[in-house]
């Protein structure tokens, strides 16, 4: 129905009723009656229409769909679809409160920082993530010029420029970022942050493993080449002559297969499709393995000895034997011919360790955080001579992340080393039970 007539029928039957009703006072008690019945009446109703006009501007200056008056009349009409209009503009508020709280939340969690700023980039706000990247603190900093809390001349003339298609790579409080401005509304950006810091390192790490690895295979490469070469250029060479080629390729070619296995095991250590299958292990027959590994690599030049009083333990056998021999060839190759070295398998109070003490040429301070590095040596020249492969360190690192532990390395550079891996106590088996002797 047209509203015009939803509001004026009403309102004119009312008027026509009080003028029938004037009429029919008249007519019985003459006009002084009727026009003073009609004048009180309009005047009620003009009251009336007044008091709903200033419940209507009371409720204006706070607006709530409980407190809104009731009506009578056409005002009936107009607090209902007011109280509609304020109860969906409630409902969108609430489910905008809700929306925002849900935004920041999911805002919260991202890696990346998002710095929400308006079109003369004062900060209205930003996540975590965004106060570790720049340095911001939300609640000093809202309302703040970011210009004026990121001071980087790199990202001044980013904002300068306003080339804001291609991401900016700044380098700040000792990070790499990647920052982009998304202009996403018309008084509105957004800054993004994304820290690449880690990225770079592991890129670096991945190019300096390739030019390691090609370097370490191509020395034993280029020997085998050069006498196979010689071979084949001059028939007459002697026996013996030929003899000490052979071993020298000999040498060579395993050099080249312990560094590509120590590879393939790094990579076996590093990938999600091998995970750890643990398996009950003899430590006191597995420590007797890499006792006579060592002794046999040492031929009888130091003083090794063992002690073995901790528990078993569930893990994998093959890699904490690679990881546990691992760390006592190093100390056979890294002490002088003479001293002494001692492994020890014993249950600490944090869990069970296995100590590889000696009487080397230790360590100085300043390589030793680095030390689990792929392919890092302190001196190249000595490393060559051991014939390590520079992967021993870190594959023993991986051995023990995998099984929960870690490795601590103490080091007095002319007095000797002590390599201490740790496990967790998760990882001790449980005690076998006692065999039933004879009745």
């Amino acid at each position: 129905m047209n509203p015009a007539l939803l509001f004026w029928t009403p309102a004119l039957l009312r008027i026509a009723m009080i003028v029938a009703g004037t009429g029919i006072l008249w007519a019985l008690f003459g006009p002084v009656w009727a026009l003073t019945c009609a004048l009180i009446a309009m005047t009620f109703i003009v009251f009336k229409q007044l008091s709903y006009l200033f419940q209507l501007n009371s409720w204006l200056d706070q607006p709530d769909s409980a407190k809104l008056p009731d009506g009578w009349g056409s005002w009936t009409n107009i607090f209902s679809r007011l109280y509609r209009l304020r109860r969906d503009e409630e409902k969108g508020q609430l489910e905008l409160t809700e929306w925002l709280a849900r935004f920041r939340q999911a805002m919260h969690l991202l890696p990346d920082g998002v710095v929400i700023m308006d079109d003369v980039l004062f900060m209205e706000w930003c996540n975590p993530a965004a106060e570790q990247h720049l340095g911001l603190i939300n609640a000093r900093d809202e309302g703040m010029r970011v210009t004026n809390l990121v001071r980087s001349p790199e990202f001044m003339d980013y904002i300068i420029l306003g080339r804001y298609e291609r991401p900016l790579t700044l380098s700040f409080r000792n990070r790499k970022l990647i920052v982009h401005i998304i202009p996403f509304d018309k008084r509105r950006q957004i800054l993004v942050t994304h820290d690449a810091t880690e990225t770079e390192r592991t890129e670096m790490m991945r190019r300096d493993f390739i030019a390691n690895a090609s370097h370490e295979l191509r020395t034993p490469l280029t020997v085998i080449v050069g006498f196979l070469e010689i071979a084949s250029t001059e028939l007459d060479l002697d026996a013996r002559t030929r003899a000490a080629h052979i071993k020298l390729m000999t040498e060579q070619a395993l050099r080249m297969q312990h560094l590509i296995e120590d590879m393939l095991t790094l990579s076996r250590l590093e990938s999600v499709d091998y995970p750890l299958r643990p398996e009950l292990v003899d430590v006191n027959d597995l420590m007797q393995q890499i006792l006579g590994e060592a002794r046999a690599l040492s031929s009888g030049k130091h003083q090794i000895t063992m002690a073995c009083s901790g528990p078993d333990v569930l893990g994998g056998a093959e890699e904490l034997r690679s990881a546990f021999g691992n760390l006592a060839s190093n100390a056979v190759r890294y002490t002088p011919a003479g001293g002494a070295i001692h492994l020890d398998w014993k249950n600490a109070s944090d869990g069970p360790q296995f100590v590889v003490q000696d009487s080397g040429i230790g360590i100085s301070p300043e390589h030793i955080s680095r030390l689990t590095e792929r392919f890092y040596r302190v001196d190249k020249s000595r490393s060559r001579e051991t014939q390590g492969t520079g992967l021993g360190l870190a594959i023993v690192k991986h051995v023990l992340l995998r099984h929960g532990g870690n490795l601590m390395i103490k080091s007095v550079a002319g007095k000797g080393s002590s390599f201490i891996a740790s496990l967790p106590k998760t990882v001790i088996a449980p005690a076998r039970p006692a065999l039933a002797g004879p009745a």
